[in-house]
């Protein structure tokens, strides 16, 4: 790892004290891989935020889990498909100690895995992840951890085989099985905390991710999602309201040619109504595009021909970065490519998002809300070690959830080309029905860094010391828990 000795935020911690870490995470790896309980037992714990007070071996008692189907304003459209309802999925997790916590979920069935969306109905799809949430919380029952990493470490291969039997996918995407483990991931992480007396977030995070989640934004810039069927006009209403970093979806339905040719028009036509507007938040004042594929281009050259049509209206220099652009099974070097691509669903692991800067990739969209808050450390560091930018990318999640990405957002390196904050896509408020209601299950809605403010979410003092209401009880959801 090298450290940038100009960045006054970078963590004081030379290359030693890394190489220290990762060799005792390769060997605490290795001997799970060989049925030891090191990861328990072990007294030199690498996820211990004391060197003298050891982490708690915790035990899980009971589990229980639901659900709750929330309807969208619209058809929500990308790879292809459209969805009409979005499910948030709620894990309850009791230790020994009499301690509990819950934990949510908000599944994409049609994100995870488009195959397993088109082959069943969409309700279908989402009860097939809910049932690999309800196994994860039954194998995990009567286990005992000291920190959610290594559990999630342990459970994983058994949790990706049985939704590949559960779905009849033998490719299933391992997204998928992530997605599900979010709701009982977040619980453990809050279980972690209570039984260890952490207090907040920076308190919670393991020594070994300091380093890449070492910064305190005082602005996070909300990225909008402009769908396929958003119109041009409520485009250009956001960016009135303050937004300023546009989220577009391409690769729109149809064959190559009628995608390439959709996307073009569709690109002319957000450029013709913003491509004019200044921002003070970006280094050369123009709005920044964020365009997200979602794996629908085929070929290199199908991307070449948008980019020479971004290049002859004049949008090309305001394209920061192409979402997945490819398919994750096309395995192509890309360094070619003269735009920062970043992965995001096909970068499932640390050794995935590895895999991806490899072939040339330069940037990391992170997904705490679809991948774990385990994994995204994981693969946040990953890229940290590697100069590897990375950004928070949502997933239509709920209120509480945003707080959970907005967490690791507001302490990520600032983004190439803009000028000191983080970045957080949040796009609920445009697609849920019952946006304000679910708002109302927030334990701190009120807070000041709740709701963006022209275009930012504003992070004060407030914001660290409270971790953007994550540790507080939710009445809503703790009621659906109460013994009867």
């Amino acid at each position: 790892m090298t450290c940038d000795l100009s960045d006054q935020n970078c963590v004081n911690t030379n290359s030693f004290k890394i190489m220290k870490y990762q060799n005792r995470r390769t060997f605490i790896k290795n001997s799970m891989l060989t049925g030891s309980a090191f990861t328990i037992n072990n007294p030199l714990n690498i996820f211990s935020q004391d060197s003298i007070k050891p982490l708690k071996e915790i035990r899980i008692k009971e589990v229980d889990s639901n659900f709750e189907r929330e309807p969208l304003i619209r058809p929500f459209g990308f790879k292809g498909g459209y969805m009409s309802e979005i499910w948030q999925t709620v894990s309850y997790l009791e230790s020994y100690s009499g301690q509990h916590q819950i934990g949510l979920c908000t599944q994409n069935v049609l994100w995870s895995d488009a195959n397993v969306f088109s082959s069943n109905s969409e309700a279908a799809g989402n009860a097939l992840m809910f049932a690999v949430t309800e196994f994860t919380q039954q194998i995990i029952r009567g286990q005992t951890f000291s920190n959610p990493v290594s559990l999630l470490d342990e459970i994983l291969p058994k949790v990706y085989s049985y939704a590949k039997k559960v779905t009849s996918n033998t490719k299933l995407r391992k997204t998928f099985a992530l997605n599900a483990l979010v709701g009982v991931d977040n619980a453990l992480w809050l279980l972690y905390a209570q039984e260890n007396g952490f207090k907040t977030f920076d308190d919670m995070i393991p020594e070994i991710y300091k380093p890449c989640l070492s910064y305190h934004h005082k602005n996070a810039a909300a990225i909008p999602l402009m769908a396929y069927n958003i119109p041009i006009n409520e485009i250009s209403e956001a960016v009135n309201q303050g937004y300023f970093f546009m989220k577009i979806k391409i690769g729109q339905p149809g064959t190559q040619q009628e995608m390439l040719e959709k996307d073009k028009a569709r690109l002319s036509a957000i450029h013709s109504a913003i491509g004019n507007v200044r921002t003070k938040y970006s280094k050369d004042g123009k709005l920044p595009y964020y365009f997200d594929a979602n794996g629908r281009y085929e070929k290199k050259e199908t991307l070449m021909h948008l980019l020479d049509h971004a290049m002859k209206i004049g949008a090309f220099d305001q394209i920061s970065l192409i979402e997945e652009p490819f398919s994750e099974d096309l395995e192509i070097d890309v360094s070619d490519i003269p735009v920062r691509l970043a992965a995001d669903e096909s970068a499932h692991t640390d050794e995935d998002a590895i895999k991806r800067i490899e072939m040339g990739y330069r940037a990391i969209a992170l997904k705490a809300i679809a991948k774990t808050l385990s994994m995204t450390m994981k693969i946040a560091l990953a890229a940290h070690e590697r100069n590897i930018p990375c950004f928070c990318a949502d997933l239509t999640v709920n209120p509480i959830l945003i707080e959970w990405n907005k967490n690791v957002a507001s302490r990520l390196k600032s983004f190439p080309g803009m000028n000191n904050l983080g970045l957080i896509e949040s796009n609920g408020h445009q697609n849920y029905k019952n946006w304000e209601k679910m708002m109302s299950y927030h334990p701190s809605n009120s807070g000041s860094w709740v709701k963006a403010k022209n275009g930012v979410y504003q992070l004060g003092s407030d914001f660290y010391e409270n971790s953007g209401g994550i540790f507080e009880r939710s009445s809503h959801y703790e009621n659906m828990f109460l013994k009867k």
